[in-house]
């Protein structure tokens, strides 16, 4: 299965990258036969949106209010994850640093642990009972002093603009550059804290004392370097993002982006750096506006002209086309669409973004090498299973075209 995925990606990085070759027009039976299947019931046509190219001769086979800006849901994380191969690199890691306030006397650590973290949205238990690993291979067999959380690399704003309060817990972890997935914490501040009591209890496990409670601080400028850990390469993170539609990782990759060429690691500075960059690919930037990194916020706005621009150009960038496309969802296969367009002629052939909010429901991906496309459906609410039922019609006539 992995060896036939990937001829498949790497026959739509061929093709992007061949650049446009005339060929016959469209035909007018095709796009009549996806007019007829965009059409649902409860979702109004002046807020439905909805685009196919034909990746061949560069041609678009349908539009309908291409231009029109909608909300997205969670197909805006194709302009993140595209973003943060672009600029981070497929071989980026986010790392977390365990560093020392004080001195040291023997085995003894007198002062303050603190337990940095750098926005990695995959840290585990297990990174922790590592961490605490190294430090004891220093020797150090107690800590006159505390273990603190220092999440200081990124703002202190754990939601984002234009979020509901209930996504909080639910939809996303509060947005921390130190969070320990799976830890109970107390509060939107409480990740922190919460990643410096299980680090107490990892380094206890390793026959560390500590004297003191855990807490939550900030990291002297002279700290001394004791143990660091590194997150897989963003290349293995991305398809969490799109494939699986992970809002905290999309988010924590956009603070990054803005930490890394913004000096900030913001929502606000990551968007800038997201704008910039689809700009410079060549993507039509009019009626788009990115609040944050996961397609929550009330305010994010996408236009499907946009969305097939960045998937163009994402699968035709010979750096990052073959991850930017294998970590989308492949129908019937993985992701958000395993158990979704699974019979011919989609099953296997479709890589695709999938998204969902009450407000919106959207699909955007390609059908092999042939047709990038984006569907947008907007309401209040948008009726989630026509909506999705129509963009199924619609990529199973693009497949069978």
């Amino acid at each position: 299965m992995r060896h036939a995925r990937a001829l498949v990606v790497a026959a739509i990085v061929v093709v992007l990258c061949a650049g446009v070759a005339p060929t016959h027009a469209a035909s007018p039976s095709l796009g009549a036969a996806l007019d007829r299947a965009l059409r649902t019931p409860g979702v109004a046509r002046d807020r439905t949106a909805a685009i196919a190219v034909d990746l061949r001769s560069g041609q678009t086979v349908f539009a309908q209010n291409a231009d029109v800006s909608l909300l997205p849901a969670s197909v805006e994380k194709l302009a993140i994850s595209f973003t943060a191969l672009h600029v981070l690199g497929p071989r980026f890691r986010f790392h977390t640093e365990v560093v020392g306030v004080g001195t040291r006397t023997g085995r003894a650590w007198s002062g303050n642990l603190l337990l940095v973290g750098f926005g990695d949205p995959t840290l585990t238990r297990a990174d922790l009972n590592r961490l605490a690993r190294r430090v004891a291979a220093t020797g150090i067999r107690r800590i006159e002093g505390r273990v603190l959380g220092d999440d200081t690399y990124f703002d202190t704003r754990r939601d984002a603009l234009g979020w509901k309060p209930s996504y909080l817990g639910i939809e996303s972890q509060p947005l921390s550059a130190l969070s320990v997935g799976g830890l109970p914490f107390a509060g939107a501040n409480g990740s922190a804290a919460a990643a410096a009591r299980a680090f107490t209890e990892a380094l206890e496990s390793r026959g560390i004392a500590v004297d003191g409670r855990p807490g939550a601080g900030r990291a002297a400028a002279d700290a001394f370097p004791i143990a660091f850990d590194l997150s897989r390469q963003l290349e293995h993170i991305v398809p969490q993002m799109t494939a699986d539609s992970d809002n905290f990782v999309a988010e924590m990759v956009l603070k990054e982006i803005g930490a890394t060429f913004a000096e900030r690691g913001s929502t606000a500075s990551g968007a800038q750096v997201v704008r910039s960059t689809l700009a410079g690919a060549g993507v039509a930037l009019a009626g788009v506006r990115i609040a944050d990194g996961s397609g929550l916020s009330r305010f994010d706005r996408f236009t499907v002209r946009a969305l097939a621009d960045i998937l163009r150009a994402g699968a035709a960038d010979p750096s990052i086309g073959d991850v930017f496309v294998s970590s989308l969802a492949v129908a019937g296969v993985s992701g958000t669409l395993k158990a979704r367009l699974d019979r011919r002629p989609t099953r296997g052939r479709i890589h695709a973004k999938t998204g969902t909010t009450n407000r919106a429901s959207a699909l955007a991906g390609l059908v092999r090498n042939r047709y990038v496309f984006a569907i947008l459906h907007n309401g209040s609410p948008v009726p989630y299973w026509s909506a999705r039922a129509a963009q199924d019609r619609f990529v199973t006539v693009l497949a069978g075209a």
